[in-house]
């Protein structure tokens, strides 16, 4: 199989997955179209806590535009720049042709991995950016439950001395 032949499979594999995206964007349009009160009334149920609802509002947001350029345009390319890099490196090993034209393949490699490392940064920054927000939240939550343990502790404290006291007959000023 030639060069020609693997191009042509190459873009008619960029085709259909265009028109796959295509058909993912129109569905996500139609199904914001559609009212959601076509669905048939609930029983009625006690209040939800607010966390609940916060939940589900988090994870009602739908696909997104960017999750949309990440799955179809980002992931391919990164994967197509590593495959393709390992393929010249492998191929550069048993066949010395590939040696012959090296400087051809490390161009494509270039060009490739200039836009596929600005992906890799990006998703590496959100990345810590996420841990970052994880650490801060979780820094919250443990200084949350000291203070609860501290104001517990020192409520039974408090209650404990007001029992002595009124036994004892004296009253404890708050």
């Amino acid at each position: 199989m030639g060069w020609i032949e693997l191009l042509t499979i190459l873009a008619s594999v960029m085709a259909i997955l265009a028109i796959v995206l295509a058909c993912i964007v129109i569905l996500a349009g139609i199904k914001r179209l559609i009212p959601k009160s076509t669905s048939p009334p609930k029983k009625e149920e006690q209040p939800k806590r607010r966390t609940e609802n916060m939940s589900k509002d988090q994870t009602s947001e739908g696909v997104t535009f960017n999750d949309v350029f990440m799955f179809f345009i980002a992931v391919p390319l990164v994967l197509l720049w590593v495959g393709f890099a390992g393929f010249v490196i492998h191929t550069g090993l048993n066949n010395s042709d590939v040696l012959d034209n090296i400087e051809a393949y490390t161009t494509l490699i270039a060009i490739l991995g200039g836009p596929a490392l600005l992906i890799i940064k990006d998703a590496l920054d959100v990345w810590k950016q996420e841990q970052a927000e994880k650490t801060a939240f979780y820094k919250t939550k443990a200084q949350a439950v000291i203070d609860y343990n501290d104001a517990s502790q020192k409520q039974a404290q408090m209650i404990e001395a007001n029992e002595q006291a009124h036994e004892h007959g004296k009253k404890v000023k708050k």
